[in-house]
């Protein structure tokens, strides 16, 4: 984290150099402009020339250097290369036949300030994407056996340590809650303002800031391994995975650089040589500036830093807002997705079981609750669990006596000296009950008192809130089909489907069976257009790896299911994966537009150029120009928040 403050206090100071070396240039050329006339009886050729010098090489001294360091390494071409070539060349064409030097130092000046518009722009980037480094602590709070507690780096805190979180202070490693009761902001991992209740026994996650209250918490993974950590992993490499347009990019360049040079040199040299032949005047002085113009407008600035800085800023806006991706090449996938396919527990519900309704209470539906619970009061079975949550209270053991378990089938208890059985509908026929049927998909817990039916209790699980919303929302952004795929029941997966809005959905699956609808799905998706798949558990990681883009529930998901994936949503909410869609298709959509853009300016340019139809101002404005029109188009990326 150090590290990158450094760097970015050291590219402020280079920013602000460079403004004084433009400034200063430019007030040198302003003047030089007005002094011209006024002491023209005086104004020698050669005091020109040298005052002229001034402001070029106040401005344009490291191009130079660049430009002769390439030479010297045999790689000479590049943009310095080409804007040296040009500057100098304007300069010495300006004293031989106009005694001008304008158009040579104005050539640097408006270079060296477009390189600075985009160094600004890529440092916004870069201080976007450098925010989320301030999600890693510096310190961890050790609590040592004898109760003291002593600040340590946060390397040094082993697995099952117990470390203490104060209010304001950072999570610095995964855990569960020992005792404490407070708020996390959950911001700098999520994107969302909306504070996180945490308690006893409940997991946290690094990059949390602990809003209020104090936190014992047990560590369940190492620095390392910890969200935080993972996170800026994954966004410190994600531009090490170019997508194809980067790619085309870097080709175009390495193969048009050297081609537009030759082309110069060729126009500089092969017309004056035919009008030679042809017993014309050659006109060496023309056509070389032609070739030089030619050079300027040709230098691929506008390509080679815009498109890269496109994805560079799609990938730090989507970070904040919660959705990582771990590189430019998922984008583009992403952006063409058909097809969406995704998992239930966990993905599209919520993956915990809770009461869903009572049914069929022949008492106070609070009332036959309060038996079911404490009849469960000794089982660690999740069914009990979820009922006695409903319940909200600590059950009172000295009610409950006579716990009976029947394996598979239920308990038989005595609470308040009655006779409570509490099982499924095998336990009621097992004890000569007849229970009432249910329509609605779950779990049913059906409770007898003293022999007499009471009613049963729907236990399911929950969809999220904003599945059916999602599903909707990825419809009107053009997806042609969504898939739900399940282990689970096929009557519980369809009405989950159903409630959601799946097109399709599949039941009864192994995580084989995933992987092998998701093959053939993947057989129907048309030429040009991926499948993306969304999952969080374990059983998902093979069919997120198969998958043209996977997508994990981060918050909540596995470790494995976090590792296969190409994109990560920090708050398991099912909204972020049409955000995500928008956010490729946005910067997919603004790489193209500065393709088109620049080439096709630079295309009509070259053709006025090599014409003699394009002064060196229009070659700056095809260079310069272009580049800051570029730049501007491409850090809208930055701009998803509210997408």
């Amino acid at each position: 984290m150090q590290k990158n403050r450094n760097e970015a206090k050291a590219m402020n100071k280079k920013q602000k150099k460079m403004l004084y070396r433009i400034l200063l240039a430019a007030v040198c050329m302003i003047a030089l402009h007005f002094l011209s006339p006024a002491l023209n009886p005086v104004w020698n050729g050669n005091l020109k020339f040298l005052l002229y010098l001034i402001p070029y090489l106040t401005v344009g001294y490291d191009i130079l250097i660049k430009a002769w360091k390439g030479i010297c390494n045999r790689q000479p071409f590049d943009e310095n290369f080409l804007m040296a070539v040009a500057s100098i060349g304007a300069i010495i064409l300006g004293r031989v036949r106009t005694g001008d030097y304008a158009e040579g130092a104005a050539v640097m000046l408006f270079y060296q300030i477009g390189e600075l518009f985009q160094s600004v722009a890529v440092g916004k980037s870069r201080r976007n994407i450098s925010s989320l480094m301030d999600i890693r602590p510096d310190y961890a709070n050790l609590e040592k056996e004898d109760m003291t507690v002593e600040r340590v780096d946060p390397d040094e805190v082993e697995i099952g340590s117990v470390i203490v979180v104060s209010a304001g202070e950072k999570i610095p490693i995964d855990g569960v809650v020992l005792t404490g009761f407070s708020t996390l902001d959950t911001a700098a991992l999520t994107g969302e303002s909306v504070p996180r209740t945490v308690r006893e026994g409940e997991d946290v996650i690094s990059g949390c800031i602990n809003q209020s209250g104090t936190l014992r918490i047990r560590t369940t993974k190492e620095f390392g391994e910890s969200t935080a950590s993972r996170i800026l992993d994954m966004v410190e490499n994600a531009s090490s995975r170019k997508s194809r347009q980067e790619a085309f990019i870097t080709r175009f360049a390495r193969i048009y650089t050297p081609a537009v040079c030759y082309a110069a040199l060729a126009l500089a040299f092969l017309p004056p040589l035919v009008r030679i032949l042809s017993g014309s005047p050659a006109q060496w002085g023309d056509w070389i500036m032609r070739a030089l113009t030619f050079l300027v407008i040709s230098c691929p600035c506008a390509l080679v830093i815009s498109i890269p800085l496109t994805f560079f800023a799609g990938i730090g806006g989507a970070s904040r807002a919660g959705v990582l991706v771990k590189g430019s090449n998922y984008f583009e996938e992403l952006a063409r997705a058909d097809t969406v396919v995704m998992d239930k527990t966990g993905t599209m519900t919520k993956g915990v079981f809770e009461v869903a309704g009572i049914h069929h209470a022949s008492m106070p539906e609070d009332m036959l609750l309060e038996y079911a619970a404490l009849a469960e009061a000794h089982s660690t079975h999740p069914i009990a669990l979820s009922l006695r949550r409903a319940y909200g209270k600590d059950p009172d053991l000295s009610r409950v006596r006579d716990v009976e378990e029947i394996s598979g089938h239920g308990i038989r208890a005595v609470v308040d000296g009655h006779t409570v059985i509490c099982g499924n509908e095998r336990m009621m026929q097992h004890m000569g009950i007849e229970p009432q049927p249910c329509s609605s998909v779950g779990t049913l817990v059906h409770l007898a008192i003293d022999g007499a039916y009471c009613g049963h209790i729907l236990i399911a699980d929950q969809i999220k809130p904003t599945a059916a919303e999602a599903i909707a929302d990825l419809k009107r952004l053009g997806i042609r089909k969504t898939v739900m795929l399940t282990g689970d029941r096929k009557q519980t997966a369809e009405t989950v489907a159903r409630q959601i809005g799946a097109d399709q959905v599949c039941a009864e699956l192994l995580p084989d069976g995933k992987v092998q609808k998701v093959e053939e799905l993947l057989s129907h998706v048309p030429k040009g257009k991926s499948l993306a798949f969304i999952g969080d558990g374990i059983n998902d990681a093979p069919v997120l790896s198969r998958a043209d883009v996977g997508i994990a529930m981060g918050a909540l998901g596995s470790d494995a299911a976090i590792e296969a994936a190409d994109i990560v949503l920090m708050d398991d909410d099912p909204l972020k994966v049409p955000k995500a869609v928008r956010i490729a298709r946005k910067c997919l959509r603004i790489a193209y537009e500065n393709i088109v853009f620049a080439i096709s300016v630079k295309f009509i340019c070259l053709i006025l150029g090599a014409l003699g139809l394009a002064s060196m101002w229009l070659a700056i404005f095809a260079d310069v120009g272009v580049m800051v029109l570029a730049v501007l188009n491409a850090i809208r990326a930055l701009s998803v928040r509210h997408m």
